[in-house]
């Protein structure tokens, strides 16, 4: 089984949290930053209104984050690896329960999307940040971790409308699933958080998927 990796990224942080103090510090830190994007969107963000809307001196923030891209990108990995995990929690489910496939694929797009791309305005300002300064092989590690779970899953749901999953198969899958959120949400697409959008992807996937 792969190691899961560490909720904050090293690269985004100049030290690791590692006693509660410290944990209740970031949560509060990430707590301001999501309220002052609510409130005034990425342009009102600044790492000062961060700091003193969290209770805390700047240079406590800075002990943690060299800027504010750090701080949302830090915010975007903890979130990936909630969602990464309750994905998991919920394939492992469905192969005991021995769920229908093709339900299972579209709740698994149906939560892609709406960690990832959907939800109030100003949240979708907030991910569309987050796509645009997100690193590239942070994301394809995480694409990589996705798509070796959800293969393993796939394959003991024993379904035989399905072909068994091959490497191709699940890396063709989990990239153009992830590529149309993507874009969808850098675009900042009237699509997003439609039936039409999900049904095309739960289409695009199942059909490739099927015996």
């Amino acid at each position: 089984m792969n190691k899961k990796p560490s909720i904050l990224f090293p690269e985004v942080m100049r030290k690791e949290p590692t006693q509660e103090r410290a944990q209740r510090t970031i949560q509060a830190i990430f707590e301001a930053t999501a309220q002052i994007m609510e409130s005034e969107g990425e342009a009102g963000l600044t790492t000062n209104k961060v700091a003193q809307k969290a209770g805390f001196s700047i240079g406590t923030l800075y002990q943690y984050f060299p800027s504010k891209e750090a701080i949302i990108l830090a915010m975007c990995q903890r979130e990936r690896r909630r969602v990464m995990d309750d994905m998991h929690t919920m394939m492992t489910r469905a192969v005991q329960e021995g769920r229908d496939a093709e339900d299972v694929v579209r709740e698994m797009i149906h939560t892609l999307i709406t960690s990832f791309a959907a939800g109030p305005r100003l949240r979708r300002a907030m991910v569309r940040m987050v796509w645009r300064l997100d690193h590239h092989e942070n994301f394809a590690e995480a694409l990589r971790e996705a798509a070796d779970r959800n293969a393993i899953a796939l394959a003991q749901l024993n379904d035989p409308r399905l072909r068994p999953p091959s490497p191709a198969m699940m890396f063709v899958s989990t990239r153009a699933v992830m590529g149309a959120i993507r874009s969808a949400s850098l675009e900042d697409s009237p699509l997003l958080g439609t039936r039409e959008f999900e049904d095309e992807l739960v289409r695009m996937v199942w059909g490739a998927m099927q015996a």
